[in-house]
């Protein structure tokens, strides 16, 4: 069984135990609940949404904050001894996925 959830602008595909990054969530809470699910398959059926299941809910507990690896930006013009180098680290939340549901409609 998986779903396809979107969050933060980008779509994953998760499965129930699988651990992902996602975009920074500012939340406190230790769980969340992705409402914004595309798509949702098990052995026997398949279900998608026009843009959105309502009758799906996946839950997901937060584990950590991280970074990502460090990003290299030069720009760089040549023969005008011209050049600015900036770096950047994305941060994501690192979560679980615990359950995914299926309600009855």
């Amino acid at each position: 069984m998986y779903a396809v959830i979107e969050t933060g602008g980008k779509q994953h595909k998760v499965e129930e135990g699988q651990t992902l990054l996602i975009d920074l969530i500012s939340d406190s809470k230790k769980k969340i609940t992705f409402d914004n699910v595309l798509l949702y398959s098990d052995d026997k059926t398949v279900e998608i949404g026009q843009p959105y299941l309502s009758n799906v809910k996946v839950t997901a507990k937060i584990i950590d904050e991280v970074k990502g690896t460090k990003l290299s930006i030069l720009r760089f013009r040549r023969r005008k001894h011209s050049m600015r180098k900036q770096g950047h680290r994305a941060k994501y939340t690192k979560i679980e996925i615990d359950k995914i549901k299926l309600e009855s409609k």
